[in-house]
């Protein structure tokens, strides 16, 4: 494994003092680094891999005009005590050499990287490597190899970056949200962030991880604040954890915003003043925040057009119907156009003059506010945070906010913003059985309250796959494989992400709502029939990607090589909960889970199972609270065609059965006629389980590996 460290790193004029090589270096390792000379580690630490002996980052922001500038620092000095770690650290990856994408109209400005590396031998002999000279370029990297590192190194490295763009009014930089801790033990933790008047700063620490300090600057304007802590073990981020849950962490982001104006336009949760650091958001600060940005409003006439003549059962069928007639009219029916956009085939918005584009949750609620005002159908504002974020009570970064509408039927209904394969029947899975907050609209209007509430929970039997491989001898030298399989709640989202193409959905969606496709919008005869024909030519291209795409999940799936590939998408699933991925595949495995034994033949009919998870004893052993992504099941079933003259022995390993309060593995096998029938059943109950519960879910999991390795026997009767 290489260190790959990627930083976006640029130069501003007005900072030229900066630009200097060896101001930067000396910031790093001048005079005043008391770390110049540490090189021995605790006994505690001396059997781990590395040690981080320091560990400093360094944020500042600063105007000058219309000027801004973000300015990045970060410098390690580790101890390498392994091998792996030697073999980690033999080869650095940066990125330089980048323009801003904060700029401000044409004003972007290229930028410099500073990069120092240098090698401390354990006789104190210094070897400084000079990046600049030794990086070679791969695939828009930079490549630095380390030459003679060896067991015992200090390695002592920094990057440093100056980001310029020219601002007016507000802007929001990334978030900063990271865990106290590295993977190697850190027994010294520095960071520094300054800013100055218009900068306003949220920042604070959780799971027990040291406050946040203020330095004196004695320059009115200007602001410093230090974070520092020692001895901080090493992380671990095994499968199933969300860190910034549990961990001690931080988390930070720096608004821009230089007048009163500008601050109530910012997209963030503002303190009174830049001088007040901002440590919590309340439930005030939230409906301050919302209350001015949710507003009914939109043009409602496609809306109005498309229920023309129709009925329904009630509110909650009218209320889905309109969602995804609106996912196609403000979403899917552009995208014929963007591709044809992107493959510079003809300028297509040019028959859209007219188009409406919902950009955002709040453009995307506004609009439904106002159509569920129109229709006198009570509804309410969701504001949450996704689990893996922490707790709602801990909100800090407005960009952590998911907002959903909560309409008030009898079996309430969440909507949010579109996606391609979003339903009305589901949300998103982060932010599901977690507390959020409910703000309360008056008279389909105004927000006029706050309340707390916890979002439903979908159950495993919701997110499912089944499939159903039923499989024949090829030659005895392989199998040929054919697999049928649905998909259903959160796993068909990500399955429709992976397995479909615009061209699977959007001419069934132009049939459905009668719209006019983009083609049809060409009147030059010879014109559309050209377009047509390298539409078509893109479209055939990506269903040959698409192909491989799904023949490349295969073999990940079964850990082979799969010949003579065929699918077919049967259903794209995208209406509704109820509504099922589904797609068919054929192919055939040669020369893998088949071994001759004189005149019999061992059979690893297991392996269609797909990989399970093996866990490791590093594994079994851990320490950390397990989050799951969401409750969800696996239901199998393993058709086997037994050839005719043979019969089968040993389905009696293939009957398992573990289950308890986290979940479970079952399996059955019988011969019913000449097939070999095999089902499985696999699911995990819950979104967490305490680290005590972890035994628990290692017996199934290793039931479920254990199945993988199993064997029939297959003999002449």
């Amino acid at each position: 494994m290489k260190t790959k460290l990627l930083f976006l790193l640029l130069f501003v004029v007005h900072l030229a003092s900066a630009q200097d090589k060896n101001e930067v270096k000396d910031f790093f390792w001048g005079k005043s680094d008391e770390f110049k000379k540490a090189n021995t580690v605790p006994d505690k630490w001396k059997d781990e891999s590395a040690v981080i002996i320091h560990k400093k980052e360094y944020y500042n922001y600063h105007k000058f005009g219309i000027n801004v500038t973000y300015t990045s620092g970060i410098r390690k000095r580790i101890k390498l005590q392994d091998q792996a770690s030697v073999t980690e650290f033999s080869q650095f990856s940066y990125k330089s050499k980048f323009y801003s994408n904060k700029a401000m109209g044409n004003f972007w400005r290229r930028g410099t990287t500073f990069v120092g590396i240098k090698i401390i031998k354990p006789d104190g002999k210094e070897v400084e490597i000079d990046a600049t000279k030794e990086a070679k370029e791969v695939n828009g990297e930079q490549k630095v190899a380390i030459p003679n590192l060896e067991i015992g190194d200090i390695i002592d490295y920094y990057f440093y970056s100056v980001e310029p763009f020219k601002s007016v009014m507000d802007y929001s930089f990334d978030p900063v949200e990271t865990p106290m801790g590295d993977v190697y033990p850190t027994m010294d933790l520095r960071i520094d962030l300054e800013t100055e008047n218009d900068f306003f700063v949220n920042f604070n620490t959780y799971n027990g991880a040291p406050a946040l300090s203020e330095i004196e600057t004695n320059k009115g304007g200007e602001r410093h604040y230090q974070l520092s802590d020692k001895d901080i073990p090493k992380n671990e981020f095994p499968r199933w954890f969300y860190p910034l849950a549990e961990l001690p962490c931080y988390k930070f982001q720096v608004i821009f915003a230089r007048s009163g104006k500008f601050e109530k336009l910012a997209d963030g949760f503002l303190s009174k003043s830049e001088k007040i650091l901002k440590k919590t958001v309340s439930k005030d600060d939230i409906f301050d925040y919302y209350n001015e940005k949710f507003v009914p409003n939109g043009n409602l006439d496609p809306v109005k057009d498309f229920l023309k003549g129709k009925s329904f059962a009630n509110d909650e069928e009218k209320i889905r119907e309109v969602y995804y007639f609106c996912r196609h009219d403000f979403l899917t029916r552009y995208y014929e156009a963007i591709v044809v956009n992107k493959a510079n085939i003809f300028y297509p918005f040019e028959y859209y003059q007219n188009a409406v584009f919902l950009q955002d949750e709040v453009s995307f609620i506004n609009y439904f506010m106002y159509f569920l005002k129109k229709n006198s159908i009570d509804y309410d504002i969701i504001v949450s945070t996704a689990r893996n974020n922490g707790s709602i009570d801990d909100l800090l970064l407005q960009t952590n906010v998911k907002k959903l509408l909560r309409v008030n039927t009898p079996t309430p209904i969440y909507l949010e913003y579109f996606s391609p394969y979003s339903s009305a029947d589901q949300f998103d899975y982060n932010v599901e059985n977690s507390k959020a907050y409910v703000l309360e609209v008056s008279k389909g209007k105004r927000v006029t309250d706050a309340s707390v509430v916890t979002l439903p929970s979908s159950a495993y039997q919701d997110n499912v796959i089944k499939t159903k491989s039923t499989i024949t001898l090829d030659d005895f030298s392989g199998y040929k494989v054919k697999k049928e399989s649905s998909f259903l709640g959160h796993l068909k989202e990500s399955e429709q992400d992976d397995k479909l193409n615009f061209s699977d959905y959007v001419y069934e969606d132009y049939t459905k709502y009668g719209t006019t496709k983009l083609m049809d919008y060409v009147k030059n005869k010879k014109k559309k029939e050209q377009y047509t024909n390298e539409l078509n030519a893109i479209i055939n291209k990506e269903k040959e990607t698409q192909k491989e795409t799904f023949k490349k999940s295969v073999e990940d799936d079964y850990e082979v090589t799969v010949d003579d590939y065929k699918y077919e998408i049967k259903n794209n699933g995208r209406y509704g909960k109820k509504s099922g991925l589904e797609y068919n595949e054929e192919f055939t495995v040669k020369n893998n889970w088949i071994k001759k034994a004189g005149d019999k033949y061992l059979m690893e009919l297991g392996k269609f199972l797909t990989s399970q998870i093996e866990i490791t004893q590093k594994e079994k052993d851990r320490k950390n609270n397990v989050y799951m992504i969401y409750p969800r099941s696996f239901d199998n079933e393993i058709v086997f065609e037994i050839p005719a003259g043979y019969s089968v022995s040993g389905l009696e390993k293939f009957n398992k059965k573990v289950e308890n309060e986290t979940g479970g593995f079952t399996s059955t096998a019988e011969v019913k006629g000449n097939q070999l029938i095999i089902k499985t059943y696999k699911y995990y109950k819950n979104y967490y389980e305490s680290n005590a519960n972890w035994n628990k879910m290692i017996q199934y999991l290793d039931a479920a590996y254990q199945f993988t390795q199993e064997k029939i026997l297959l003999k002449k009767n």
